[in-house]
């Protein structure tokens, strides 16, 4: 267990300085562990594997490979978004695999939350291996574990490790920021020129929308989760509370009420929006959103998504 414990006289990352120190010590380590030898990561597109990703490029450059898997239960706009930054302007070995109709084949039907969760990464890893198996003399697999996931679940990083691969595809680990807390992940991920929208992403979970979309996934329930989150989150930015809510976001349960729209009955969804504050995500205060601001993001969430007639706070 020694070689998981942080380091006692390694100096809290909380500068550009000591973020560059860190990015120049990661790159050589990495270097002298992978040598010229090929390295694959699973890129979400969240803070720790893009960080991870941005790193390894910087070290190896083509000898890495990213495999972003869509599996449709990301927020509007994310899958174009690791696209863009990582092909486009970082010019990296970016793998995008469109699994959409997969996972929510998979998924119909299914109501229970634990199950969902299940399906998503039982599948996950089923088509991480499919593309793991059509790339040549891949030895390494490069994962974004940081020190709460080591300190939560012990050596192995337990809630998105794809450590559930075969026996025939047990790569060596490389984890660059496994000592790092999440604040230190993102002090590096700006001196790595990552943009703010994925360095200070807020909290969100591996089955994504999966889980924000209550009971049975259907796909017109599934779009007006995604729509309904893009909205909040847009008007959220533009009154100057992203940054400063931990955590905000839609959900939209698998119930209908009637209301009227248009002069007509409407037998449609409620929005649930749920904006909160922790320090230690295990206990949560709600943040006080302005009712004006309320009032407003329910107009627009009214009018603009379809299927949706009332929004709850």
């Amino acid at each position: 267990m020694a070689d998981h414990k942080r380091p006692e006289s390694m100096e809290r990352i909380t500068t550009p300085a000591l973020a560059e120190q860190f990015i120049a010590e990661q790159v050589a380590a990495v270097r002298a562990q992978v040598g010229d030898k090929k390295v694959l990561l699973a890129l979400s597109g969240g803070v720790d594997s893009s960080v991870v990703a941005a790193l390894l490029i910087k070290a190896v450059g083509k000898q890495l490979t990213c495999v972003h898997v869509n599996h449709g239960l990301l927020r509007k706009g994310e899958p174009e978004q690791v696209v863009e930054v990582f092909r486009n302007q970082m010019d990296a070995n970016l793998v995008y695999v469109d699994a959409v109709d997969r996972f929510l084949d998979k998924l119909a039907g299914v109501a229970d939350p634990e199950t969902k969760r299940k399906i998503i990464g039982a599948e996950f890893i089923r088509v991480f291996e499919e593309e793991a198996r059509k790339l040549e003399g891949i030895e390494f697999l490069a994962q974004g574990t940081i020190y709460p996931d080591i300190l939560e679940s012990g050596p192995v990083k337990a809630h998105h490790n794809v450590g559930g691969l075969p026996e025939d595809l047990q790569f060596a680990l490389v984890e660059p920021v496994k000592f790092l807390f999440k604040d230190e992940v993102r002090v590096v991920g700006k001196a790595l020129g990552l943009p703010d929208s994925m360095v200070f992403r807020q909290p969100f979970p591996g089955p994504g929308l999966g889980v924000r979309c209550l009971g049975a996934i259907t796909r017109d329930r599934l779009e007006a989760v995604r729509e309904s989150d893009a909205i909040l989150r847009e008007e959220f930015a533009k009154h100057g509370l992203e940054g400063k809510v931990w955590q905000y976001f839609t959900a939209i349960p698998d119930i209908k009420s009637v209301g009227v729209r248009d002069g007509v009955r409407a037998d449609e969804w409620p929005v649930i929006i749920r904006a909160v504050n922790t320090v230690d995500a295990m206990t949560a205060t709600v943040e006080d959103v302005p009712f004006a601001l309320l009032q407003h993001i329910t107009q627009r969430i009214t009018h603009e998504v379809k299927g949706v007639n009332r929004v709850l706070y």
